[in-house]
C-alpha cells in the first residue's frame, strides 16, 4: 500500500469520523437548518447523515472498499454543503463570509473525495 495515499485518506477521514459523530450524537442547530431547507423528518435525517459521514470516514481512514467509502462521503457532503452552507443567503457579510469558507472547506473535502474516486486501484 501506498503509504502516501493512506496518510492523506486517513488525513480526509477525520473530518468526517469526528462531524459525523457528532451529527449524530447532537445533531443540535443542524436539525433547524434541516428543517429551513426544507428536509423532512429533520432530526432523523441529520442523525442518519452523521451516521454516514462517520462510517464511511472510518471505512476509508482504514483503507476498507476506499472508493464506496468515497462514495458514501459525497453523497452525504453535497446535501450537506447546500442546505447548510448557502453563503449566497446570508444577511450579513460576516456571516456570508464565514459560509463561504465552510463552502469552499467541503468543497476542498469533495474534490479530495473525487481523487479517492480516480485513483488506480492497482496501486493501492
Amino acid at each position: 500500500m501506498n503509504g502516501g495515499r493512506a496518510l492523506g485518506r486517513a488525513l480526509l477521514a477525520g473530518m468526517f469520523i469526528h462531524g459525523g459523530f457528532r451529527a449524530a450524537k447532537e445533531p443540535g442547530g443542524r436539525v433547524a437548518t434541516a428543517a429551513k431547507a426544507g428536509i423532512p423528518n429533520p432530526e432523523m435525517m441529520v442523525r442518519l447523515n452523521g451516521s454516514m459521514m462517520a462510517l464511511g470516514g472510518v471505512l476509508l481512514a482504514l483503507g476498507i472498499k476506499p472508493k464506496f467509502a468515497a462514495l458514501i462521503l459525497m453523497g452525504c457532503l453535497i446535501p450537506t454543503t447546500y442546505a447548510g452552507h448557502q453563503f449566497w443567503n446570508q444577511e450579513t457579510k460576516q456571516a456570508s463570509d464565514q459560509q463561504t469558507i465552510q463552502f469552499l472547506k467541503n468543497s476542498a473535502m469533495l474534490g479530495g473525495l473525487v481523487l479517492v474516486m480516480t485513483e488506480d486501484s492497482s496501486a493501492t
